[in-house]
């Protein structure tokens, strides 16, 4: 009987981990997860059907200004009243006494705490009192309203549905720039895969469990989930009753709707990822969330909102804040300035570095601040992901060079999160991997017991120090590596406050990472190579470099072959500086070939926050390991200089792109350097065996007897009278000139007009695709000019298909050059009058060798999107060697000199000159005009950038073989901080079964409390080995019985100590 009970046992166990949970009708209405469909959305699929939600998100980012609403931001925090009163003490010395201004009312929980910034109405504010306000001592800036749209589309996947632990290639990915859906898509043949792998492979199946993966549940053995930190997520807001949260300490609303609910999912989603409970779990369940809903159902924002959400998070001392949103207007100040605030309190903000790969140059702010953990995507192959975007960072253009972001990469593509009311679904997108370095770091922080050691600069470095560096993968597209967790609590668990570098060395011989440092050598008389090196204080929210770094090179290996100049940020805030360091080779190593190593020498000092003495400094002195190559001074040929202080870009100004069929992109603001959107046609010169150098200052500015082309592309700066006179000087003496040029014609710029946030008005571009007007002014000297013909269409050049996109023609050209012209589509006329026609022989093509002896040669090209990556669709790199082989050697291609479609020179005389719009303002962004009785003229020339190289103090000892170690911070000692002895959780890989929990089952005593609860159902493989044992030993004892001859024992009494053991099974003893 007791043999049967047991067997029945067994078996009731074993369906109770083979079939689910049937539950009440109540509990059925409860779960409508295979019915339910959020607002606005597309239907989800049912879970019964797919498993789970398998979706790909669009997200498209987009701002206007609000008209007459501006935000007066103070010098400091002051009460409503206060502030109030200093708005209407400006105002009343204005002249326009007739003004109509009131305050904008903000209900929200910051309200009734002081602020530091107001939002008012003017109604046709004038320049005049706009400036009165700012004049104001306690007024530190005024700006205009931004109302800032998201879009979020939820698009299922349109394979065939799989388990959401499927493989991770069931994923799709839709670009955040509609135009650039199908160029990425993975037919595509024209972007190239960034993975490792090109050539077939088995895949591996893993699970999307995000935390696992990434090894959290070591840390959960530990006792840490979390507990104790802050974390505000920045989104669409979170359901009050959802089932995945189990501490959501506040949920406010920052909008004009009147709900703390999520319509959308994608809060809900960000939330899930950091803190779920069950299901598809989060990183840190025990955390304190703090929910800030800034985005309403129908996706608006307004920058007031965030300001206002910003200063309540600095309130309530949020230790980790998730910001999954982002822009390229990195000069939006208001918003710039707040992050800064935030940081400089202590909280660590972690954002999405951009889904516009895999385009370079394409950071989004904030995520691209010194003091922001900007977060890149990878797959589960650790494939850098298509969408994630790509450095450097443009800030410091022209004149300087971009920084190494994004910081991190870690899982963005098939991640598992929150489902909007319940359950689970699968998104992608730099918005994903945010959220996952959000938790991880929310995770970290609750491990360290000395809590004030925790800070934004600690925590990105712990973090950069213990990544894992992906193979094969260049430093602009995976910062540091990997994202690894548990090297990070080891790290961060020994750590001492200090000072560290990013990136820690500088090898310009180490490819691919160090690219694009590592792609050429430099040489004598080379422009300085720039590195953009940000320093990482850990010691304190401000702090300062002492005295000046110190150059040291090494003897033996050559370094006194390489001359290197310092600059530095006079101060460090929050928690961060630049360090600007320029390599030149020194004059006796001009014939010399190898490889020079030095170091630089930085001491960082911080006030001593604790420290009791008066004017007490913590101190923290890092080394900068440089390591470059050297090659002879290549012949004047194969040198080509790129013109990079003349081309302007978005922000501050609104520039058009060169394409006027991107729509959906209008605003030119990749950087256009030869290392961002101009990377393909770089690689392809380097090739081609050219060396190419850019030119951050005015022409005035290089010694063009060093150089064989000057490449000059989609230029939209002005230029100094100084600047032609001495391009015509250098062109008599042999340099040559290539010119890419753009569209330029007023009627279009007049129709594809933006609205000024300044004076609230609609304004036109205020140059083209190109400046055609500066263009003509400098080359007009030899006879030249380019036309404001708007055209575009396909041909054939020299055997080569190509695609002409809104470029110009050429207007006038010497008589003895030589022109090509083909047959175009007029798109000045479509996008005019809606028209279609087709010009024949539009000259777009010329070549001409200046008379002078000795003098060089020029080529003109009317269009560059052939060469630019944003929006290529046919490249003309033959072209562009086909030019150099002109430009350099006084080679004409045959194919172009005897081509069919080559013409005679127009004269231009039927047709006027382009001329420079009347009323742009072009002025407030040019740095060569400024503006003077409203009739702007160039502004003085300034001075050539000037290098004070260091002293260097040489070392006369061997330097350090390979300078790429993983990065060690002071006094880490990965070995002193013990894990757990105990096997690595890994998730089993299994379709679920229908009805089942999409969960991943955790272990018991992994997770105390109440995680274990309806986590998922009892494991099938677990009930059948229970059973099979229990069984087993049944089957033996029975054979046993059986096999033994049965003998009648007497009866006697039972000891005592067979009394109590049968007590102690249960059982009553026998008296």
């Amino acid at each position: 009987m007791v043999l049967f009970l047991l067997l029945a046992s067994a078996f009731l166990g074993l369906l109770a981990g083979l079939f689910p949970v049937v539950g009440t009708e109540s509990e059925r209405e409860a779960n409508p997860r295979s019915s339910y469909q959020p607002p606005s959305l597309e239907p989800l699929p049912s879970p019964a059907a797919s498993n789970c939600s398998q979706m790909t998100l669009k997200l498209d980012f987009s701002s206007e200004v609000v008209e007459n609403e501006y935000i007066v931001a103070f010098t400091g925090y002051f009460s409503a009243k206060a502030r109030s009163l200093y708005i209407s003490s400006a105002l009343r010395g204005t002249a326009d006494k007739k003004l109509e201004w009131h305050i904008v009312p903000r209900e929200n929980p910051a309200s009734d705490f002081p602020s530091d910034f107001e939002l008012i109405h003017i109604r046709q504010a004038s320049p005049s009192s706009l400036l009165t306000l700012e004049d104001h001592p306690y007024i530190k800036r005024v700006t205009p309203q931004r109302k800032v749209f998201r879009t979020l589309k939820y698009i299922p996947s349109p394979e065939p549905a799989v388990p959401c632990n499927g493989p991770p290639d069931s994923q799709k990915w839709q670009s955040s720039r509609p135009f650039r859906r199908t160029s990425l898509s993975l037919g595509s043949g024209f972007w190239h895969a960034t993975g490792r792998h090109s050539s077939r492979r088995l895949l591996r199946a893993i699970p999307r469990h995000v935390a696992q993966i990434l090894q959290a549940d070591v840390l959960w053995q530990m006792g840490h989930t979390g507990s104790g930190v802050k974390v505000a997520v920045f989104d669409t807001g979170l359901s009050e009753k959802h089932p995945h949260f189990k501490n959501v300490k506040e949920r406010t609303n920052w909008t004009n709707e009147k709900t703390l609910d999520d319509g959308l999912g994608h809060g809900t989603f960000v939330a899930g990822v950091i803190a779920s409970m069950r299901e598809c779990q989060g990183f840190a369940p025990d955390s304190e969330l703090h929910i800030f809903r800034v985005f309403t159902n129908n996706q608006v924002s307004y920058t007031s909102w965030f300001l206002d959400a910003f200063n309540y998070a600095i309130l309530k001392k949020i230790d980790v804040l998730n910001l999954s949103i982002g822009g390229p207007d990195f000069m939006d100040h208001p918003f710039v300035d707040k992050v800064w605030e935030l940081t400089a309190n202590k909280v660590i903000m972690v954002s999405a570095i951009g889904n516009d790969g895999p385009l370079y140059g394409t950071l989004n702010n904030p995520a691209d601040q010194m003091d922001v953990i900007g977060v890149g995507g990878i797959d589960f192959e650790d494939n850098i992901a298509r969408f994630s975007s790509r450095g450097m960072t443009t800030w410091e253009l022209p004149g300087g060079y971009g920084r190494v972001k994004p910081d991190i990469v870690t899982y963005g593509s098939g991640v598992r999160g929150s489902g909007l009311k319940e359950g689970c679904r699968s998104l992608s997108g730099t918005s994903v991997a945010s959220p996952v370095v959000a938790g991880a770091v929310t995770l970290l922080a609750s491990t360290v017991l000395n809590r004030e050691l925790v800070n934004p600069a600690s925590m990105k470095q712990a973090l950069i120090a213990s990544a894992r560096r992906l193979p094969g993968v260049n430093m602009f597209e995976q910062g540091h590596g990997k994202l690894d967790l548990i090297r990070a609590y080891q790290i961060l668990n020994s750590y001492r406050p200090q000072a560290s570098l990013s990136p820690s060395y500088i090898d310009l011989t180490e490819c691919p990472y160090m690219w694009p440092y590592c792609s050429q050598p430099i040489y004598y008389g080379g422009m300085p190579t720039i590195v953009n090196v940000t320093i990482l204080n850990g010691m304190g929210v401000t702090g300062r470099i002492v005295d000046k770094p110190i150059w040291q090179p090494y003897l033996p290996q050559n370094g006194d072959n390489i001359d290197v100049a310092v600059s530095y940020s006079p101060v460090l805030w929050p928690w961060a500086g630049y360090l600007a360091v320029s390599i030149s080779v020194a004059k006796k190593a001009a014939s010399w070939e190898g490889i020079a190593q030095g170091h630089v020498m930085v001491t960082v000092a911080s006030p001593a926050e604790n420290d009791s003495e008066v004017g007490g400094e913590l101190t923290s002195t890092v080394k900068l390991s440089i390591k470059v190559k050297i090659v002879p001074t290549p012949p004047r040929s194969k040198r080509v200089l790129w013109d990079q202080y003349h081309n302007l870009r978005y922000p501050p100004g609104y520039f058009p792109r060169d394409n006027l069929r991107m729509k959906n992109d209008p605003l030119d603001w990749n950087g256009d350097h030869i290392h961002t959107n101009f990377r393909d046609m770089y690689q392809h010169l380097r090739s081609m065996g050219y060396f190419v150098e850019v030119l951050g200052a005015p022409l005035t500015c290089f010694d063009a007897s060093q150089y064989g082309t000057l490449l000059m592309v989609d230029s939209e700066e002005e230029y100094f009278p100084e600047e032609i006179t001495k391009l015509r000087r250098d062109i008599d003496n042999g340099l040559s000139l290539i010119i890419f040029s753009d569209w330029y014609n007023t009627s279009v710029m007049r129709k594809v007009k933006f609205y000024d946030e300044n004076t609230r008005q609609w304004w036109m571009p205020d140059t083209g695709g190109a400046n055609v007007p500066a263009l003509n002014d400098l080359i007009s000297v030899w006879g030249m000019a380019f036309s404001d013909g708007l055209y575009e269409g396909d041909f054939t050049m020299a055997d080569h298909d190509m695609y002409y996109a809104s470029g110009c023609s050429i207007a006038r050209f010497p008589e003895d050059g030589i022109v090509i012209a083909k047959n175009l589509k007029d798109q000045g006329l479509e996008v005019l009058k809606q028209e279609t026609a087709v010009v024949e022989g539009v000259p777009i093509l010329g070549l001409y060798q200046t008379p002078s002896e000795g003098g060089g040669r020029i080529a003109l090209y009317g269009d560059s999107n052939c060469i630019d990556d944003s929006h290529r669709q046919k490249d003309c790199f033959w072209l562009l060697d086909a030019l150099l082989q002109y430009t350099s050697y006084s080679m004409t291609p045959p194919s172009l000199s005897h081509s069919h479609s080559r013409v005679a020179p127009p004269a231009g005389a039927e047709r006027p000159l382009p001329q420079r719009l009347e009323g742009n303002h072009l002025y407030r962004y040019s740095k060569v005009l400024e503006a003077h009785l409203g009739d702007p003229k160039p502004r003085p020339l300034p001075a050539c950038p000037h290098l004070s190289w260091a002293k260097p103090q040489p070392l006369n000892e061997t330097a350090p073989s390979n300078l790429w170690k993983q990065q060690k911070l002071l006094s880490v000692d990965l070995d002193k901080v013990a894990l757990p002895n105990m096997k690595s959780y890994r998730p089993q890989v299994r379709p679920l079964s229908p009805g089942e929990s999409g969960a991943w089952d955790i272990p018991g005593g992994i997770m105390p409390g109440r995680y274990n609860q309806e986590v998922g159902q009892t494991i099938p493989v677990f009930a059948f080995l229970g059973a099979m044992v229990v069984l087993s030993f049944f089957v033996v004892q029975l054979t046993k019985a059986k096999s033994k001859p049965k003998r009648r024992k007497p009866r006697i009494k039972r000891p005592t100590y067979l009394q109590q053991q049968t007590a102690t099974a249960g059982k009553n003893p026998t008296v």
